[in-house]
């Protein structure tokens, strides 16, 4: 059964939801999994393939966009129909989430706290739940 993780993050800055997704993907990678980052677009693809290179001067995360090579990278970014061979694991950084995205064994949500990106995440959740995938949510606010 597809798994669904929601990561909610405190702040609404897209830089918080660029650090958090570094973190993410070198912890997945270094388990061996293959990641698929899904972007809005082939400019937002290329600004996260440049987040990744600079993640951190100790960290190598190995990756490309899908079109270019290699083909074979555990981290593959895309926007649009662009999809990776492997369904291993899928971060969605657009908003909506593709019909195909489904078929992953694993998609990851990292939410901030902006309008679009809320009503997105709140369309996708029921979307996950009618679909029948289990859904776990790791809420990272601070507890009041």
């Amino acid at each position: 059964m597809a798994q669904a993780d929601f990561y909610v993050l405190p702040a609404a800055a897209p830089e918080a939801r660029s650090r958090f997704l570094c973190r993410l993907v070198e912890k997945i990678q270094g388990l061996g999994h293959q990641i698929y980052i899904h972007c809005q677009d082939e400019s937002d693809a290329e600004a996260v393939d440049q987040l990744l290179w600079e993640f951190r001067p100790d960290a190598f995360l190995p990756h490309s966009l899908i079109g270019q090579r290699p083909e074979d990278s555990p981290i593959r970014l895309g926007w649009g129909n662009h999809r990776p061979n492997q369904q291993q694991v899928f971060i969605n950084l657009a908003l909506d989430i593709p019909d195909d995205a489904l078929q992953f064994e694993r998609i990851l949500e990292v939410v901030v706290q902006t309008p679009d990106v809320l009503d997105a995440t709140r369309r996708n959740y029921k979307r996950y739940q009618d679909n029948g995938i289990e859904i776990r949510m790791n809420d990272m606010r601070k507890k009041r």
